[in-house]
């Protein structure tokens, strides 16, 4: 017997974050999956599944951030999701502290290109985070230290 569909909702910025997002599909099947980035032209590789498109913002754009805060919110009670994964940027920021407030399991996958620190959204957002995840495993916290993600190999 197989565990009850989850509704998930998945949250990145554009470029590679989305791609990462992409990488894990895999492990979305059989779930109610509803996706959230900054670009209305990724409509079309997630065809089947609900979408919705947020401000472009970064911390030196504080109204775009405002604006994009508001739009997660608005999204997240709209879709009131059993979890939040993001590989980031600011929209998975705002995701998932506002997923946490509404009881939703929250999931950060830091960027693959971060290969000499985390990012700074992963470094904001990842105490906030369920689970914290980083593809390299020089920028893993301690073993249960939880000052920063663990390393569970390669995942993306």
């Amino acid at each position: 017997m197989s565990a009850p569909a989850k509704k998930i909702l998945a949250v990145s910025s554009g470029g590679g974050h989305w791609v990462q997002l992409q990488r894990l599909l895999p492990a979305f099947e059989n779930h109610e999956v509803t996706f959230v980035t900054v670009n209305g032209v990724y409509r079309k590789e997630v065809p089947s599944s609900r979408f919705y498109v947020v401000q472009d913002a970064t911390i030196w754009t504080k109204w775009g951030l405002v604006r994009l805060g508001f739009q997660m919110l608005k999204i997240l009670f709209r879709e009131r999701p059993d979890i939040v994964i993001s590989t980031g940027a600011a929209p998975g920021y705002f995701a998932l502290r506002f997923g946490k407030w509404l009881k939703a399991r929250t999931i950060w996958v830091d960027s693959i290109a971060n290969v000499e620190h985390l990012s700074l959204s992963g470094q904001k957002v990842g105490r906030y985070a369920d689970l914290w995840l980083t593809q390299w495993p020089d920028l893993a916290g301690s073993e249960g230290d939880g000052q920063g993600p663990h390393y569970s190999g390669a995942v993306i």
